[in-house]
């Protein structure tokens, strides 16, 4: 008999369409499942692939403004992940960044869960959260920190729930591991490789492309590039478009948002892509080499794993890492790329990326799926051989 499969995202919204949508997609070309979110507005869209899916929500999909996203009630997502009703599936798949992980499950279901990352605004990112949001600030400020308490225990609580986590990168294990107490295995996510087109003849500029938040780090790129005077086209939208306009000199062109052609002509021209955002995959440097074009990126997090320094793998480089959030770093290695620019072979930069294609991801993916149910499923047998045998020891 076929088993019978759920897939478990946090929410689907026209707004959500980053890295952890991709790996959903990707998901529901390796198994048939029904689908759960939080919410959905995805299913009603006419441009997305979920258009006239059924899909299953929660009590949240009625509250106003739910469609901009449900962070806003923060408070009540544990509860809302755990009145999603499972019982009648074998295999639970959770795609998870926030509580989808936490969903409830019986002991003769195997979950699985594919974590993009620890929820960062209660682990690693409280205090940039604290100090740059007004939640943060006097008596809110008190009554933020202990939800955010009473969420940490939540989050650590329902890793309990799944007997098999996937990491998206080393780093993303690292931080599960540091979080939860336990393994994961890394399956990186599938990026669209397809999409890019292999470019050999570069032009003199250089790109960035990114949402135009903080942490991103693009007013650092853009200070750089006001010192070096050298050309760089910064695309995307965010709170931080007005100011990156500012700030940015005659050298710097900033786009704002842009269409899908006119991001991959820049990114198939550009001479290299500059990333400065500490990220534990990191989709856009992928992309990037997928053009053939090297990235100068921060090396912590994901793009340890997806960049080669030039200095290091020499012909089999991508590109130049940096180690320090700085002005002075980005430019440092901006100036280290131009020396080493003619070592850099762009067709093994294009090689490189299709090493994290959508193809490579199902594979990767359903094998270690039907890994995890064959193990599962011998554990429990021989957990109910055991239980049984003690049982008839202990009959009187």
């Amino acid at each position: 008999m076929a088993l019978k499969y759920a897939l478990v995202h946090e929410w689907l919204t026209p707004k959500a369409t980053g890295g952890s949508e991709l790996v959903v997609q990707e998901i529901l070309k390796s198994v048939e499942a029904d689908v759960y979110a939080l919410i959905d507005f995805e299913s009603t869209n006419p441009d997305s692939y979920l258009f006239k899916r059924t899909i299953g929500t929660t009590f949240l999909q009625q509250f106003p403004f739910a469609r901009n996203g449900v962070q806003k009630y923060l408070p009540l997502l544990p509860l809302a992940i755990e009145q999603l009703d499972l019982r009648g599936y074998d295999v639970i798949l959770s795609s998870s960044h926030a509580v989808a992980k936490g969903v409830l499950t019986g002991a003769n279901q195997l979950h699985v869960c594919y974590c993009h990352a620890p929820m960062r605004y209660a682990w690693d990112m409280t205090f940039d959260y604290l100090h740059s949001s007004t939640a943060g600030r006097g008596a809110q400020g008190l009554l933020t920190r202990y939800l955010l308490h009473r969420i940490r225990q939540w989050d650590v609580l329902s890793a309990n729930r799944v007997d098999y986590f996937i990491a998206n990168s080393n780093h993303t294990a690292r931080r599960i591991w540091r979080c939860y107490r336990r393994p994961a295995a890394v399956i990186y996510p599938p990026v669209d490789t397809e999409r890019f087109c292999f470019q050999p003849q570069k032009q003199d500029f250089y790109v960035t492309v990114s949402r135009l938040v903080s942490y991103k780090k693009i007013s650092l790129i853009v200070k750089a590039f006001n010192r070096l005077g050298k050309p760089l086209v910064v695309i995307g939208d965010g709170p931080e478009l007005k100011q990156i306009q500012q700030l940015a000199r005659s050298n710097v062109q900033v786009l704002g948002w842009q269409s899908d052609a006119v991001v991959e002509q820049y990114m198939t021209q550009a001479k290299a892509f500059v990333y400065a955002a500490f990220e534990d995959f990191g989709i856009a440097p992928v992309e990037a080499q997928a053009c053939g074009t090297p990235v100068i990126a921060y090396g912590l997090g994901g793009t340890l794993e997806t960049v080669r320094d030039v200095r290091e793998y020499g012909d089999l480089g991508t590109g130049v890492l940096f180690y320090e959030q700085t002005e002075g770093a980005i430019v440092a290695a901006v100036k280290t790329f131009e020396r080493y620019q003619s070592a850099l072979n762009l067709e093994a930069v294009r090689s490189h990326a299709l090493s994290f294609s959508p193809t490579v991801f199902q594979d990767r993916y359903r094998s270690f799926i039907e890994r995890c149910y064959g193990e599962f499923h011998q554990h429990l047998s021989s957990t109910n051989k055991r239980a049984d045998e003690y049982s008839q020891s202990t009959d009187i």
